[in-house]
């Protein structure tokens, strides 16, 4: 029977916060594989994470099909907007949920996990970030325009390359896209839409850089809307999982757990001659051209 084992790979899985997002679901999904689970929380929730941990609260859904709990081998807080402590502003370093923590930028991560674990085998990016995604592109300012290309897309080169030399040959980066970044997603604004087009456009040309280099794979799942902690910040999301039900070719509500499986093959020895691939996982809904539901479409009583 063809499986997908994971059994001694070391996975680095950056943006999990909650049991909520599609990062927890890859985590999982590794983890049934047998997969030791490294995670980077962003700094700012990382006490409140932690304790929501240890109270048991995400028990459930670390539970594994064999009964035992997903476990992490190590948690460490990740900004990745900073890559070295030169780059953190002054504000940032006195803030109280910042002023107790230490090493949270991406090369100390990246120096820190190669200490404690050697050279890695997966690399997930699960980060996201806009301040301004409620505005329309329009109303977007520059800050909130290059804030979320920074969070959202050049945190993934650049923890990519800071990984890079302590993750093994034949090893495999991952990230995930929205359908925004190629079609119009009225209000997914603040600038997301375009930093996931510069995603899957960096998406493929490191698939050459990091192929070359190091003999990294290279991918991105575009996946379905998931009514995340993450993705309520939008503001409309239980309307886009309804309309994404209704008109999708597959009309069903999307599993996290589904993207999940879909990167624990990707990430696996089972695609070992993909790289460079924007693999949908949205229950078929990039391939619709029009509403189903639109009152345009309904006959006329």
């Amino acid at each position: 029977m063809l499986q997908i084992n994971l059994k001694g790979k070391k996975a680095f899985i950056a943006g999990i916060g909650d049991d909520q997002g599609y990062g927890w679901a890859i985590a999982k999904a590794l983890a049934e594989a047998g997969a030791e689970i490294i995670v980077g929380t962003w700094t700012p929730i990382m006490k409140i994470f932690l304790m929501s941990l240890n109270a048991g609260k995400f028990d459930a859904s670390r539970k594994l099909s064999d009964g035992s709990l997903m476990n992490f081998a190590k948690i460490y807080p990740l900004d990745a907007s900073f890559d070295t402590p030169d780059d953190i502003p002054e504000d940032i370093r006195e803030n109280k949920r910042y002023k107790e923590v230490e090493g949270y930028t991406i090369a100390e991560v990246a120096e820190a996990i190669a200490k404690d674990f050697g050279k890695i085998d997966i690399f997930v990016h699960s980060l996201a970030n806009a301040p301004e995604v409620k505005k329309p592109l329009l109303e977007t300012s520059r800050k909130g325009y290059l804030a979320a290309i920074s969070s959202s897309t050049y945190s993934f080169v650049s923890l990519l390359a800071h990984l890079g030399p302590h993750m093994k040959e034949k090893s495999a980066a991952l990230s995930l896209t929205y359908l925004a970044s190629e079609k119009i997603i009225p209000g997914y604004g603040g600038g997301m839409s375009s930093a996931k087009a510069a995603l899957e456009s960096d998406t493929r040309t490191l698939a050459w850089e990091a192929g070359r280099k190091w003999g990294i794979r290279i991918n991105t799942i575009s996946a379905g809307t998931l009514g995340s902690r993450a993705a309520k910040a939008i503001g409309f999301i239980e309307k886009m999982i309804e309309y994404s039900e209704i008109n999708s070719p597959l009309a069903k509500n999307l599993q996290a757990a589904e993207v999940g499986n879909v990167a624990a093959f990707l990430l696996s020895d089972l695609a070992s001659a993909v790289t460079g691939t924007i693999l949908y996982v949205d229950n078929g809904m990039h391939a619709m051209g029009v509403a189903v539901d639109s009152p345009s479409l309904q006959e006329s009583k």
